[in-house]
């Protein structure tokens, strides 16, 4: 593996030796665009450190930067720490009221936006800011803050360098305002050396060499594509190319098939949906594929065609699928452990940085189900595990554990122990090789009158298995369990083409019936659905596409 001479403890020693060791190497660039080296991004972001400075910001400022992914994203973010300043990066995808509850409450001084996101700030008089930048060149106007575009603002560097203050790997770099599935936002703190431990971590799971490309489809704001699709990038010298638009599958075909990506970070759902739209209505719609599948000396050469046809859609040089955010459907982890698709399975949360368990790429006994081990400079435990099950709550030490909840320390000391450990809220168990199993959390552990604990997660991912389900959740009503489902009305519209919107109902019912049959056989008695209905709009979610449950535990 590609390791720098000496472990960067702080995010400006990692942008250093980089610009330093793989100086004249491609970096970063929009696909289908010649990349920035690595010694050009380093000087950029020294410029932008000095201008920022010339600003007026000073250690412990906050800057927001709200955007699409981009080169600029990363020399921004990088710059602003080079002060001490604090970055407060948002989801693009938040809605106009989170982010200006964020702006009021983190008291930046600058927004660094792109159009796409002007309107959201459409009440930006009332806030803090002073400066807006446009880090794709929109010129607009704003009531009571100047907006600059990005290359006028940093055509403003007048050549000379200051000095900068040294900067520690305890002191804050970024505050990042979560939207989980319990509903309650919380300011996580992460600090110059909660990152940085934590990209060492994961650059000791797979061997990433100087010659490997990202390609970024997850919002940089998102601690898990910052960290292992931008910091462990740039830490090993590696490529990452930006897509300018929404990755449609048909967009990403077109990327892949020219920028060659060696690595991608995903969410489940991605593969989810490839695996149900590319795989199995081929094997579903044919006979002779099922037949050929049932024989086992040929169903390994006919999965090894499968995966290859994969592969091939992602440009025929994958080496690497880093999935996580949430949990893999299992059905679709067994076909890519199966075929040989090249995957490793990812857990972690914002509150550390974010991974602690994962992998390690090529290990056979990592078990399939599993997320993998503790990533190194990790340590896992299971709490009040239950003694037939070995299931409890997951706690995590490491240098990577967040320095709390800003303004919040009370949830802080609700989180993290007196001995640095953190409670995950996740309910879990390891087994004898160290292998993580995550069952669900715990906050949405359903417990009927018969007193069994019941893990609504493990039910859904037996109906989201059904090539007819979008997605799905179980919930309690009068002591039964009630499964609502998304259905994938595009492959339904298939099937009933010609079909009277009568006769296409009573299509989905008897799907339903057939879901809710098929899993309940598969569940304990005490577990099985009663009942299974139709939802007909798609679930409201998190960044990484976690349903967020209390939103329908009283509504469902």
């Amino acid at each position: 593996m590609t390791q720098q001479a000496e472990i960067s403890q702080t995010l400006n020693e990692l942008v250093d030796a980089g610009g330093s060791k793989f100086a004249e190497r491609p970096f970063v660039s929009f696909a289908f665009n010649s990349p920035i080296t690595y010694r050009s991004f380093r000087n950029r972001v020294l410029e932008i450190a000095s201008l920022l400075r010339e600003a007026g910001l000073k250690k412990g400022d906050r800057i927001v930067i709200l955007a699409e992914n981009s080169p600029q994203w990363g020399m921004v973010y990088m710059g602003a720490v080079r002060l001490g300043v604090v970055v407060v990066p948002i989801l693009p995808d938040f809605p106009e009221s989170d982010v200006l509850h964020i702006l009021s409450e983190c008291k930046a001084r600058i927004l660094f936006i792109t159009e796409k996101q002007i309107e959201k700030i459409s009440e930006i008089g009332k806030h803090s800011i002073e400066k807006i930048i446009t880090l794709d060149d929109f010129k607009g106007s704003g009531e009571t803050a100047e907006v600059q575009p990005f290359s006028e603002f940093i055509a403003g560097f007048a050549g000379e360098l200051p000095e900068f203050e040294p900067i520690d790997k305890d002191d804050l770099a970024s505050i990042i305002y979560t939207s989980g599935t319990s509903g309650h936002s919380k300011a996580v703190m992460l600090s110059h050396g909660n990152l940085t431990s934590n990209v060492n971590s994961a650059s000791g799971l797979v061997n990433i060499t100087p010659d490997w490309t990202f390609v970024s489809v997850l919002p940089i704001s998102h601690t898990y594509e910052f960290t292992v699709g931008f910091l462990l990038a740039l830490r090993q010298g590696a490529r990452i190319v930006y897509c300018d638009q929404r990755p449609t599958p048909t967009i990403l075909g077109k990327i892949c098939a020219v920028e060659k990506p060696t690595v991608m970070c995903v969410v489940p759902m991605i593969m989810e949906k490839i695996y149900k739209k590319r795989v199995l209505p081929k094997i579903s719609n044919s006979t002779v594929l099922k037949v050929l599948l049932a024989v086992p000396f040929l169903r390994p050469r006919i999965l090894g065609k499968i995966r290859a046809k994969l592969v091939e859609f992602f440009g025929g040089e994958l080496q690497l699928m880093a999935i996580g955010g949430a949990a893999l459907n299992l059905e679709v982890e067994k076909f890519f452990h199966e075929s040989g698709f090249p995957y490793i399975i990812g857990y972690g949360l914002t509150e550390t940085a974010p991974i602690l368990a994962g992998g390690p790429a090529g290990d056979p006994t990592i078990a399939v189900g599993s997320c993998g081990k503790a990533v190194p400079g990790v340590q896992l435990k299971i709490v009040n595990p239950k003694p037939e099950s070995g299931i409890g709550e997951v706690h995590a030490f490491g240098p990577n554990v967040m320095k709390g909840y800003q303004n919040n320390p009370e949830a802080t000391a609700e989180t993290i122990d007196a001995e640095g450990w953190l409670s995950t809220g996740d309910l879990g168990y390891i087994d004898e090789r160290n292998n993580l199993f995550i069952t669900g959390r715990s906050k949405s552990v359903i417990v009927l009158s018969h007193g069994e604990n019941i893990y609504p997660e493990t039910i859904e991912d037996k109906i989201n298995s059904s090539i007819y389900v979008a997605e799905s959740l179980v919930t309690e009503a009068n002591d039964k369990l009630l499964a609502s489902v998304f259905p994938d009305y595009e492959y339904l519209d298939l099937e009933t083409a010609g079909k009277t919107e009568a006769e296409k109902h009573s299509y989905l019912l008897d799907i339903l019936k057939d879901i809710k049959r098929t899993v309940n056989l598969q569940l304990p008695a005490y577990s099985q659905l009663h009942k299974v209905v139709e939802r007909q709009e798609p679930f409201i979610k998190t960044a990484t596409h976690k349903i967020k449950r209390y939103l329908y535990q009283e509504s469902t």
